[in-house]
């Protein structure tokens, strides 16, 4: 290793030029006292999240907690949201390569989320170059050059404003080690860009800004808060200067909302319907049960009654306390060549934003820049304020726990059975090959899309579910299906010897989770075992010499 490193820090990822403006000294010294401070917590944490999931595997209920009634009755409200995270109307999200990057910037979006979590591979080159076009963004000083035509690009005056979304608290970061631990993956992209970027960001009238992911409880928003603090007063900032917007994306959180917002009050902004990973997470956490066995997953929309009602539950709560309630995510890219085809898939646009600001929500989500007028004019029409954080519905009824946990009748069919498969095999490959945002038959997918695909498998495998046409979904069945949908997939790719192996290793990967005893809490740990193999034989040398 050629830097001179803080006590303790190792660097396993290869340092190419430019890495070490990102790694400095100083920096690398500011992530080992997070990590320090928190990575006790966070595995204590983890290990809750294990317990409670037996407990609820043996009959154990989710219910709003009766311990936090007071939080939940009292009038109290969050910090209000700087002036300019006070209009999200629509917010792009996207990876972190500096085209993406310049792109969403300049979509007309009012936001634009960088995301480190789902929507990108964790690749260590993806994740530092990313942290360089972060740093060029906030600078002002990125652009890029199309090799297509030779144009070159940069950000317009008028760019979005920047929201980055670290990787979710289950995830670490094997190219770094403190004290012979790999540090916590959310810790490493947010500890990265706070400490690179807060300056220039308040030199910019901005700030940085955050979206938290995979929150399941308000324990793991409080970390989130010490985090918070904790790097504040390390780096001399004024408290609250942080925000963030904490993406409700688990089945737990539904039901600690107001206890969330309560733990961060001092940070918080939003709330966000992260629909996708909702629906993993209703599979997930409800796995012993069959009453909740879903239907296939096109059938499951935001029309679905416990899907709607936590939509509904999510813009009450906010809006009570004074936050934003953004909607969901738009997953639908031009159709190229297919005007009818494309001018369908824009109406569904429509009509879900339109449903969204009716119903209360501040601004939405969308996955690429010819979208962003499609849902910016809905918003305008409906909204023409900044936000409607006054909306309240008065005839809504409350949202009980039957309202969140009734599973909706519908129909496993033998396409949805082989959608499942294919698309989780096409994103695991490419996820596998450094792609985290991988566009599928005209939808832009991310690591939710697969997670949902590969829990409906294992579900309904496990309740031994049959097709509306008759087939068993036994182990036998969906193991012979993946194998042959996977060597019809690389046979789309014949000759390419590296992408054949890639899929081939996502099918495994499929097989694995779909045929497990036990539900695997996220693909994207035994895929990051195959990211990483490399990275984990020389960590296992290292420790054997040490």
């Amino acid at each position: 290793m050629t830097q001179i490193t803080p006590s303790g820090v190792e660097i396993l990822g290869h340092l190419e030029p430019g890495y070490r403006d990102i790694l400095s000294h100083e920096a690398l010294d500011f992530l080992a006292g997070l990590h320090r401070r928190f990575e006790k917590r966070r595995q204590s944490l983890l290990r809750h999240r294990t317990e409670r999931q037996a407990e609820l595997n043996v009959g154990a209920l989710l219910m709003f907690p009766h311990e936090t009634a007071d939080i939940r009755a009292s009038e109290w409200k969050v910090r209000p949201a700087p002036a300019d995270l006070q209009d999200r109307r629509v917010e792009i999200t996207g990876p972190v390569d500096r085209k993406m990057v310049v792109n969403a910037l300049n979509s007309g979006a009012k936001c634009f989320m960088a995301d480190f979590e789902d929507a990108t591979s964790p690749v260590w080159s993806n994740l530092i170059e990313g942290q360089i076009n972060l740093r060029d963004a906030v600078r002002r000083e990125i652009d890029y050059v199309d090799e297509k035509n030779g144009k070159r690009y940069s950000i317009n005056q008028d760019a979005a404003v920047l929201i980055v979304r670290p990787r979710g608290l289950h995830l670490e970061e094997r190219n770094l080690r403190i004290n012979g631990q790999a540090i916590s993956g959310a810790l490493f992209d947010f500890g990265l860009y706070l400490f690179n970027n807060h300056a220039a960001l308040k030199e910019r009238g901005t700030g940085p800004y955050f979206y938290l992911p995979k929150i399941e409880s308000r324990f793991e928003a409080r970390l989130w808060s010490l985090v918070f603090q904790h790097a504040e007063d390390e780096l001399g900032l004024e408290r609250g200067t942080i925000r963030a917007t904490v993406l409700i994306e688990t089945l737990p959180a539904s039901f600690e909302l107001d206890e969330i917002l309560y733990e961060l009050r001092g940070n918080i902004v939003a709330l966000n319907c992260g629909r996708w990973d909702y629906i993993f997470s209703y599979i997930k956490r409800l796995q012993a049960r069959p009453e909740h066995v879903l239907p296939d997953r096109s059938a499951v929309t935001m029309a679905t009654p416990f899907m709607a009602a936590y939509s509904r539950r999510v813009v009450a709560v906010c809006h009570r306390r004074g936050a934003h309630a953004m909607g969901g995510m738009s997953a639908f890219i031009p159709v190229k060549g297919d005007e009818a085809a494309n001018d369908a898939a824009l109406e569904k646009v429509r009509q879900d934003k339109l449903r969204e600001v009716k119903n209360g929500h501040d601004g939405t989500w969308v996955a690429h820049p010819d979208l962003v007028p499609v849902a910016m004019e809905v918003f305008d029409k409906h909204m023409p304020e900044a936000n409607q954080i006054d909306f309240v519905d008065e005839l809504a009824m409350p949202v009980t726990t039957r309202d969140l946990l009734t599973a909706p009748a519908g129909d496993i069919t033998d396409a949805g059975v082989a959608d499942n498969i294919d698309v989780a095999i096409r994103y695991v490959a490419a996820w596998l090959g450094g792609r985290g945002a991988v566009p599928i038959r005209n939808l832009m997918e991310d690591a939710a899309t697969a997670e949902i695909a590969r829990a409906q498998l294992w579900q309904w495998r496990r309740f031994d579910k049959s097709t509306v046409e008759g087939t068993a979904l036994t182990a036998d069945m969906l193991g012979a299906r993946i194998e042959a949908i996977c060597k019809s997939i690389q046979a789309e790719v014949e000759g390419q010897t590296e992408l054949q192996e890639r899929i081939g290793q996502a099918a495994a990967i499929l097989n694995d989770l779909v045929l497990s005893e036990e539900f695997v809490e996220f693909l994207t740990l035994p895929a990051y075992d195959v990211l990483t193999e490399g990275l984990k034989k020389s960590m296992r040398l290292k420790e054997f010499e040490d």
